[in-house]
Formats: structure tokens, sequence, C-alpha cells
């Protein structure tokens, strides 16, 4: 089951027309797809402590939902996300509350790389600092022709560590480090050469592209899909010994399931495969 909890509720209305300022995520779920929306358009969803805290709940429990295999994360109002919540941050200026802050952060970021699912990014706006590192920190993203991306902390006096931790991993070290280091914005034709989403698309396909690309996931057989995932993201840390040892592992396991053989039989016999734990 997910949470019931006072912040979190299930969305009945569209993420640009939602009045519920006062829950700080909205969920909406169906055919193996679920969208989490930040909430908070008045603060840009900065990423406040209430919502590290709800998305990190709502990240755990999905990870254990079986029937779940995409989750999309996507944003009301103006910009996507405008990363922390500089005010609250201002508002306890304490060292051992910053490491505790960006401790929950990078465990929610982690999360959403650990969990067997996969997240994708739906980019409508301005994503700065940690609201960069979420795109980057996804599996997929697929952005707006209109979206703005930045690793601006530099520019505050603050160096964006943290966001540079997703950022090197998906950008080309220098792509990377010329971001963090003057915190210039991007466009988003930039953003896709640069590697740090997947497709650029017209505003008004910007739904239908990232529930089609989200739908065309949700119909592989789940037990695959999660091996999938845990595997690639394993196998880089890995030497190139190790990973291809790993690998072989992994495509002999997989061999064994049960989809495995459909699918294989389905193409012989050139028909559509009956997915028996989709």
């Amino acid at each position: 089951m997910l949470p019931q909890h006072k912040r979190i509720r299930q969305m009945k209305q569209s993420p640009e027309i939602s009045e519920q300022t006062d829950v700080v995520l909205l969920t909406e779920h169906g055919d193996g797809i679920t969208t989490v929306t930040l909430n908070r358009p008045n603060q840009y969803n900065a990423l406040s402590e209430q919502v590290l805290a709800d998305m990190q709940l709502l990240l755990d429990q999905l990870s254990e939902r079986h029937d779940i295999k995409v989750v999309i994360i996507a944003s009301t109002g103006n910009a996507f996300c405008s990363g922390h919540d500089l005010k609250e941050m201002r508002a306890t200026p304490n060292k051992d509350y910053y490491q505790d802050l960006f401790r929950r952060c990078s465990l929610m970021m982690m999360t959403m790389v650990r969990m067997p699912q996969t997240v994708i990014t739906r980019v409508h706006g301005t994503a700065t600092a940690a609201g960069c590192q979420l795109v980057a920190n996804s599996d997929l993203a697929v952005a707006s022709s209109t979206a703005q991306f930045a690793v601006s902390g530099v520019n505050l006096g603050l160096f964006c560590s943290t966001p540079g931790v997703a950022l090197s991993r998906n950008l080309s070290r220098k792509r990377a480090y010329e971001m963090l280091m003057t915190g210039e914005f991007i466009d988003a034709p930039t953003a896709l050469e640069y590697g740090l989403v997947n497709r650029v698309v017209a505003p008004e396909s910007l739904d239908k592209t990232v529930m089609t690309l989200a739908q065309n996931i949700a119909r592989k057989p789940a037990e695959t899909l999660r091996l999938g995932k845990s595997l690639f993201y394993r196998q880089l840390e890995h030497s190139l010994e190790q990973a291809y040892r790993d690998a072989g592992e992994i495509m002999a396991c997989n061999m064994m399931f049960e989809d495995a053989g459909e699918g294989i039989d389905a193409f012989i016999e050139k028909r559509e495969p009956d997915w028996l734990n989709s």
C-alpha cells in the first residue's frame, strides 16, 4: 500500500491546475506507472525538508511495489525544481543541520537509482542546483523545449557539490565542470547535446512523449526490467573484466526466466509474446 500521509495525496486533476498548495506531493497511478508530482509552485518546487521526507517515504514504498514498473517525476507551476529551499536552509545556520539535510537528499537520490523501477523526469521548466541533480540522477529525462538547466550555486558562493556527483556521472567531465564552475544556464537543446536529457519536445507534446516512453517500458516483463536496471548501474562501478563476468552471469540467470523463454519463442514463431510475469 502507498503511504497514507497528509502531505501526499492521489492526484485527481492536472498538475498544471492543481490548487492543493498544502500538499507537497501528488501521486497518480495506472497501468504499471506512477506519477509523483512536486507541488510547491509558489516556491518553484524547492526541495524543502518536508518534500525530501515525503519523497523518501514514497520512493521506499514504491520500491516494494511489483506492479509498478515506471515512476515519473513531474511538478506544478512554472519551474520544474529550483533545488534546495534556501530560506529554510538559512533559518538554521548549523553544520550538523546541513550535514543531515544533504545526507537525506543524497539518500533520496540514491534511492532513485537503487529502486527497481525506471525513473523518468518530466521537465517542463527551469531545473537548477538540486533540481538539475534530480534530472541528472533519474534514469531517463524528457524536457520541454522551453526548459533550462543550471547548477548555479557557485554564483551564491555555494559550490553545487552534491549535484556535481550526478552531473559528472552523466555528462562528459569538461561539460560538467564548466556548468559547475560558471553556474551558467543551458537550454534544452544544449542539455540534449550534453546528454543531460534523452529527448526534447515542444511543450504541447511533453505529456504524450513522457507517457509513451513510460508505457513502452511498462509493457516489458517486470522481472527483466528489475534485473536489467540493477545490473546496468552495478557494472558501471566494476572493472571491464568484472563487468562482463557479472553481465554474463545475469544473462544466464535471465535465460532461465519463463518470460525470456516465451519472448524468444514468440520471436521465432513471429507472434506477440504473452508475458507470464508482466
